[in-house]
């Protein structure tokens, strides 16, 4: 188990050899998936117009994305068995999601936190990957863009995606404008377009 000392070092240092040792490794956590119906629940708010909470619990895996707000069940469910983070989140709120999985998809390793980085179930997304995607948007990727692209390697048996709809209504989680955040949601939907057309696993709700 790594001290909460080293791991600042490491965090400090940028010691992603280091960081990453405290990870699953990438193939453990795609297996995890394999022949998996999975809910990928975004955050935008016409989702809490919607009465798909029941679909949403149906599904083998719950993965919800950052604070994860949940208005209703019945429009967003109740589970969460992944959560998928950008940003660090209250203890409270951590404790009251209870993901068995929590995988850190940023790419500033300043923001991790010690308690999510040695938590059980925790993945850390390679850096590779995340630059990857964001010379393929030309713009940084949003958590939910990460988390299809990651997904769509895997072997699960299905994908249906919730809660987003590239800024069409605002986040429940917040309320910056399309023009306040450093996201390309024009180039996000025409990579989930083309995902949409070449991979039947994949559907797009709402």
């Amino acid at each position: 188990m790594v001290t909460r000392l080293g791991f600042h070092l490491a965090r400090l240092l940028r010691d992603e050899g280091s960081l990453q040792r405290l990870s699953m490794g990438q193939d453990a956590l795609l297996a995890r998936f394999a022949g998996k119906s999975v809910a990928l629940v975004g955050n935008a708010r016409g989702l809490a117009e919607s009465a798909h909470g029941p679909q949403i619990d149906a599904a083998d895996i719950v993965i919800r994305i950052n604070r994860a707000p949940m208005p209703s069940a019945a429009s967003h469910g109740t589970r969460t068995d992944a959560l998928a983070l950008a940003t660090s989140l209250p203890d409270a709120l951590l404790e009251r999601l209870s993901p068995g999985l929590i995988l850190w998809m940023s790419h500033k390793r300043k923001r991790l936190p010690y308690r999510v980085a040695t938590s059980p179930g925790f993945y850390l997304h390679p850096l590779a990957h995340w630059r990857d995607l964001q010379g393929r948007l030309g713009a940084p990727p949003t958590t939910g863009a990460m988390m299809i692209d990651l997904l769509g390697r895997s072997g699960m048996a299905s994908l249906a995606l919730y809660g987003f709809d590239f800024f069409a209504t605002k986040s429940l989680s917040g309320h910056r404008s399309a023009a306040q955040v450093p996201h390309d949601f024009a180039a996000e939907r025409a990579l989930v377009d083309a995902l949409l057309a070449r991979d039947p696993r994949v559907r797009l709700v709402g």
